[in-house]
């Protein structure tokens, strides 16, 4: 089937690879002439896992290219929307310029029968709105919404947990659901549920599951501040919880919360577009999820703070982490690196490493001191912080080695990734987020 994906972002990028992995004729349509540049060069513009292995095959056997003509996408029987929406500067709504623009040019190349999906996330009734001018043009606007995870992204295009088609009623829709079918039919034929649904449906889906794992995140660190105020661990009582197959023991891990450029921008522009629907109350409580989100960075800059006595102006810290998470070298939003603009905002010498994101921290925050290898940064710390959670710190790190360069054993678990009693053992002070 040919195919193009509109934006390669991160979400565009990865889809065409994979698309074309799976033995469609694919080509990547973006406005960034040096992002097309990289990709057609068969590098990956962002640290993904199996991303660039996929774009090398793909781009040698010919079935995936990259341009910055929206004329190539003619001709193709599917065409993907997957562009941006971030959020609206001083608002929290989801900026969806991007969206109408990448539409917008994709009308003058299409035919009757052809089909636009949308995977780009987008407030519920984007859809219906764009739908019209779509079916002007003989195609069909259907809305399949992407559930990736930095990290595994190539794994969940190819292997998804389910896919949702959202189309239009009558035969138009009918007939995208069956070529959506066909676009994914390995993953269908391996027993992937393929549901379809109406379009708002298909919209919410997207919204509803981030605004779940986000409350999910946000109930157990809010259990952690409970938790430290009455000398309890939450780490044991998350282990508890988690054998209630009703609740499930994944994404109950306290810490320092969550980030990047999904999931805080999505929920707030989910409560945004409830507020428009007039339906603000019910999803009030994003509202205060979002609030102890945000608290638990305020927490981990104090437990430094009270580790190292209250002064912490002058003292080295090394901060183990600038990714919002491992196998990803995504800064946006991160609580790693705003604990760590915290800390220097206090005065203290802080030196930031991570295997991934260090370029990408380097030229946002150049305030900070960055190392490029894990030992450099411990060495003569006064304090070390975990704020994302590699296996380069988590495992590979023993509180013996770390020990023997760092000036002081005072040890933050901003992630609770490490094993407490072993590294106390060792001599370090050892504080974790929510833990006794």
């Amino acid at each position: 089937m040919r195919m193009s994906v509109i934006g390669c972002g991160y979400l565009g990028a990865v889809h065409a690879a994979a698309m074309a992995s799976l033995g469609h004729d694919v080509v990547g349509i973006d406005v960034d002439a040096q992002k097309v540049a990289v990709l057609t060069s068969g590098a990956a513009p962002f640290f993904e896992p199996q991303l660039a292995e996929l774009l090398q095959e793909g781009l040698a056997s010919g079935r995936l290219r990259f341009s910055t003509e929206m004329s190539e996408a003619s001709g193709a029987a599917v065409h993907f929307i997957a562009v941006g929406t971030p959020q609206i500067s001083g608002g929290h709504a989801a900026d969806l310029r991007f969206v109408d623009a990448a539409v917008d040019a994709l009308l003058p190349h299409l035919r009757r029968g052809d089909v636009v999906a949308g995977k780009s996330t987008v407030p519920v009734g984007t859809a219906e709105r764009l739908s019209t001018a779509v079916a002007d043009s003989g195609a069909t606007l259907v809305w399949n919404p992407e559930f990736l995870r930095e990290g595994w992204a190539v794994h969940d295009t190819i292997s998804p947990d389910r896919l949702v088609v959202g189309v239009p009623s009558g035969d138009d829709g009918e007939r995208a659901a069956d070529l959506l079918r066909e676009a994914y039919r390995p993953a269908v034929e391996a027993g992937t549920p393929f549901l379809v649904t109406d379009l708002a449906t298909a919209e919410l889906v997207k919204g509803a599951a981030n605004a779940f794992l986000a409350t999910k995140i946000s109930f157990i660190n809010a259990m952690a501040e409970i938790a430290e105020a009455a000398g309890a661990d939450v780490a044991l009582l998350a282990d508890a919880l988690g054998h209630d197959t009703r609740i499930g023991r994944r994404y109950l891990g306290s810490g320092i919360g969550f980030g990047g450029g999904c999931l805080p921008k999505d929920i707030r522009a989910f409560a945004a577009r409830a507020e428009e629907l007039g339906r603000a109350e019910a999803v009030g409580f994003l509202r205060e999820v979002d609030s102890i989100n945000l608290r638990r960075r305020d927490r981990a800059v104090q437990l430094v703070v009270d580790a190292l006595g209250g002064l912490v102006f002058g003292r080295r810290i090394a901060v183990l982490g600038a990714a919002f998470k491992p196998f990803s070298d995504d800064i946006r939003d991160s609580p790693a690196l705003d604990v760590a603009v915290r800390l220097r905002g206090l005065g203290a010498d802080v030196i930031v490493t991570d295997p991934a994101a260090l370029d990408n921290a380097m030229a946002a925050h150049p305030q900070l001191g960055y190392a490029a290898e894990r030992d450099e940064a411990l060495r003569d710390a006064d304090a070390v912080v975990i704020v994302t959670e590699w296996d380069l710190y988590r495992r590979e790190m023993t509180p013996e080695h770390a020990g023997s360069l760092v000036a002081g054993r005072v040890m933050i678990d901003g992630r609770n990734c490490l094993d407490a009693a072993a590294w106390r053992a060792a001599g370090w002070t050892y504080h974790g987020m929510g833990r006794r």
